[in-house]
């Protein structure tokens, strides 16, 4: 426990046997032998739990905790008495204390309801944290701060203002439509729409229909002249989702309108001048459709003319926490529910599963976990089977786009490997093949003080 335990309590003895077992336990601790007193030390900041006797003169044990809600709400209460109904241990409860404990006291029983009580503390203070820094990312769903994600995200940046035609590369479920969002709502287009189409979920049949419009008897079942998405993003986006999927005979009309800012609707003979921005996003390697006959290569040069890859999950696992807590937020509001946060032991369960299904897969996992939660926080057993007892990944899967310097290259596998060992740094430097005061010393310049002495030990 790194915060401080103020002690009070009227009687003096009891008072300096309860300090002792705390700093027997290497806890720093704060006494007082009334409730005025225990006021004035309760705003000192490195107060972080209360324990505190319920019968005092003056300012007793519940009133002291009401004030403690008042002034600090980020301070757990623990109160003791000798004098225990249901009735006492039930108001205080409600009146918010971590716990009721009976005197005599047992020391196991004071220092496990003062370690958990730390713990709840520190998870609150934690998701406080992680909703702040929510809060000041700023782009409407797109959550990350690790490297590779701020990489991805510089490019969105200085491609947005432009008029280039974006292709986005990634795998399922990454988010290649709200990227696409994002470039729309940066951009000189921002006002006018964004039409999204999914081109793998239209038969080859509709496709060219939905895209570039129709006269009224161009087939059966044409009843009346439609606009296609082209012309209804007209000043604005249109995002081609799957575009690898696309036929021969839509990926020539596609490149005509990119090439000639025009197109004629199935069955029509006039041309329609339309101006779109295109964004194409694929789960494909478009290189190799193109050398296996299946993309036109004109075509994959119109559309990458900025090449954006999203990364995956796997490879921005300090982005899970974040993400997670987002859509926690989003759920529980959606769902009327009172769910605050993850347990630790959640969080590194989530951390840790491979994600072969991406973002799209946590935020279905979390919905699940707030739907069916019966409890402020959701723990392990509250999340999907197959993520608690699914694949695990590998820090082999680590990946690092072209051009990133070697110093962060370093940093990274230094903290991804460490991130398996559970911060065990002299099995960290095993795996690496380097000694283990290497470690020590990278982490300390990260720092910016002098690195620790060490043994040497591999």
């Amino acid at each position: 426990m790194s915060a401080t335990v103020l002690v009070v309590d009227d009687d003096r003895a009891n008072l300096e046997s309860v300090c002792r077992i705390f700093q027997k336990e290497g806890v720093a601790t704060l006494a007082a032998t009334n409730g005025q007193e225990a006021l004035e030390l309760l705003r000192k900041p490195e107060v972080g739990i209360v324990v505190s006797d319920l019968m005092m003169p003056g300012v007793d044990g519940q009133a002291l905790l009401r004030a403690s809600r008042a002034m600090r709400p980020d301070v757990e209460v623990v109160l003791m008495t000798a004098y225990a109904t249901v009735e006492t241990a039930v108001a205080a409860m409600r009146e918010g204390a971590y716990d009721f404990i009976t005197k005599p006291l047992k020391r196991h029983s004071l220092v496990k309801a003062v370690e958990k009580a730390s713990e709840k503390r520190a998870l609150v203070a934690e998701n406080r944290d992680l909703k702040a820094r929510l809060e000041a990312i700023g782009t409407r769903a797109l959550v990350g701060q690790s490297p590779a994600f701020r990489a991805f995200m510089d490019l969105l940046k200085q491609a947005a203002p432009t008029t280039a035609t974006l292709l986005l590369l990634g795998e399922s479920g990454t988010g290649k439509e709200l990227a696409a969002r994002y470039v729309h709502e940066n951009s000189a287009r921002a006002r006018g729409p964004f039409v999204a189409v999914n081109c793998a979920a239209l038969p080859e049949s509709l496709l060219e229909a939905e895209l570039f419009g129709h006269e009224r008897g161009a087939f059966t079942g044409a009843v009346a002249r439609k606009e296609g998405r082209f012309e209804r993003a007209h000043a604005g986006t249109l995002f081609l989702d799957e575009v690898g999927e696309m036929s021969p005979s839509a990926q020539v009309k596609l490149l005509r309108v990119l090439q000639e800012g025009e197109l004629e609707r199935l069955g029509g003979t006039s041309t329609v001048k339309v101006d779109t921005r295109v964004i194409a996003a694929t789960n494909k390697d478009l290189q190799r459709e193109v050398q296996e006959g299946r993309f036109r290569e004109d075509l994959y040069f119109r559309l990458n003319v900025v090449e954006g890859r999203i990364p995956s999950l796997a490879s921005r696992r300090e982005d899970v926490p974040l993400l997670a807590e987002h859509f926690l937020r989003r759920y529980a509001a959606k769902n009327s529910k009172l769910v605050r946060g993850f347990s630790d032991e959640a969080l590194r369960v989530l951390e840790n599963y491979a994600w072969p299904g991406n973002v799209r897969e946590l935020e279905h996992a979390v919905e699940r976990a707030v739907v069916l939660s019966r409890n402020e926080v959701i723990d392990v057993g509250d999340l999907p089977e197959a993520i608690r007892k699914g694949p695990i990944g590998s820090a082999s899967q680590i990946v690092i786009p072209i051009g990133t310097p070697f110093e962060e290259i370093e940093r990274r596998v230094i903290h991804e490997t460490l991130r398996h060992t559970r911060g065990d740094k002299n099995l960290a430097a095993r795996m690496l093949g380097i000694a283990a005061r290497t470690i020590y010393r990278k982490l300390a310049a990260e720092e910016g003080e002098a690195a620790p002495k060490h043994d040497g030990t591999a």
